[in-house]
């Protein structure tokens, strides 16, 4: 037999209120003056009822329903992007604990080529919606005609008026490539997902190129290895370089991700790194440092990136802000997988 579950009514009766002042106490209604001892007898009467809120139907009530949505397009064609990338980890932690002090609660979920945002929003009721990656403004538009906040993480040639938050991907890519030219590289190759008009990858591409023109050396598409940011795209590149006679001497991935699996690729296909070939990968993450060997790689702050988000978000949603486009800097961190090669 299914529990009855513990409305206002019943607190009222435990208490010996009226249903309004139990209301008006777990409203957190401020218009009220309700005295110490009242509020103290309600809530030891819903504390040994064990009420938990209809979080549904207050969301009705008050027209707000506190809860965020976290949206990851699928862009990479990899149905388990966001789990099996370590940054979608760290983003998520620090989105949701800032969320959560803020008393927001959050929905994370990934989104079809056919899946509208706009859908997304309307069906759960969002007050508001994080995405991370957007490629076509098109995708955007309802959200805007509609009035829903929303705020754009990693996503280029956007409208502006809606806030965003990014790094500086770009300067990221020209940072890893240039560190490789300065240890004496020449033939640089990147691995990357797959490349449009806009976007993350793009960001990195035209910065490692701009490296590359900067310092005479000529750009070759046949370094350019393009698949999804995964780590088992890394192990089959990795392969594959193995057994090239044409391969670079350094590759700079533009994921840590990626970067793991190239190394693990390329020792499986029986080369050292970096004593055969150098690495840099793109994000900094936890096992950057922890792997064998250490990664040299472009740090970028994903916490910070998650929190401004956040907050972005919850201020467009409690209009105490306009719209703000954050760009945060990169740094490269200096490990152990570069070599450095004496130049004739």
């Amino acid at each position: 037999m299914a529990t009855k579950r513990i409305n206002m009514k019943d607190i009222a009766q435990e208490a010996g209120v009226s249903t309004a002042t139990v209301s008006y106490i777990i409203n957190k209604r401020s218009d009220q003056v309700i005295a110490p001892q009242t509020i103290k007898k309600v809530e030891e009467a819903i504390k040994r009822l064990g009420y938990v809120p209809n979080l549904g139907a207050r969301a009705l009530a008050s027209k707000h329903s506190h809860l965020l949505g976290l949206l990851i397009p699928q862009t990479e064609k990899e149905t388990k992007l966001m789990f099996s990338n370590s940054f979608y980890g760290t983003f998520l932690s620090n989105f949701e604990y800032e969320a959560r002090k803020k008393g927001y609660n959050i929905l994370i979920s990934g989104t079809s080529a056919d899946e509208s945002y706009l859908d997304v929003a309307q069906k759960r009721s969002l007050d508001g919606i994080v995405i991370v990656g957007v490629e076509l403004e098109s995708d955007i538009k309802g959200l805007k005609k509609n009035g829903i906040p929303a705020v754009l993480v990693d996503s280029y040639g956007m409208d502006k008026e809606l806030s965003s938050v990014t790094i500086d991907d770009e300067n990221g890519g020209f940072l890893a490539t240039e560190y490789l030219i300065s240890m004496g590289h020449r033939t640089i190759g990147i691995a990357t997902g797959y490349l449009t008009k806009e976007g993350v990858n793009t960001e990195r591409l035209k910065g490692y190129k701009h490296a590359l023109a900067a310092n005479g050396l000529s750009h070759d598409d046949r370094y350019v290895y393009s698949g999804t940011i995964s780590y088992e795209y890394g192990i089959e590149l990795g392969l594959a370089l193995a057994k090239s006679p044409d391969r670079p001497t350094a590759v700079f991935a533009t994921a840590d991700i990626l970067a793991f699996g190239l190394v693990k690729g390329l020792k499986k296909g029986g080369l050292r790194v970096p004593e055969d070939i150098s690495v840099v990968g793109f994000d900094d993450g936890f096992m950057a440092s922890n792997m064998e060997p250490a990664l040299t790689t472009v740090r970028q702050d994903v916490d910070s990136k998650a929190r401004i988000a956040a907050q972005l978000v919850i201020d467009a949603i409690e209009e105490k802000e306009s719209s703000s486009n954050i760009v945060l800097p990169v740094s490269l961190v200096e490990r152990e997988s570069v070599r450095k090669l004496v130049v004739n």
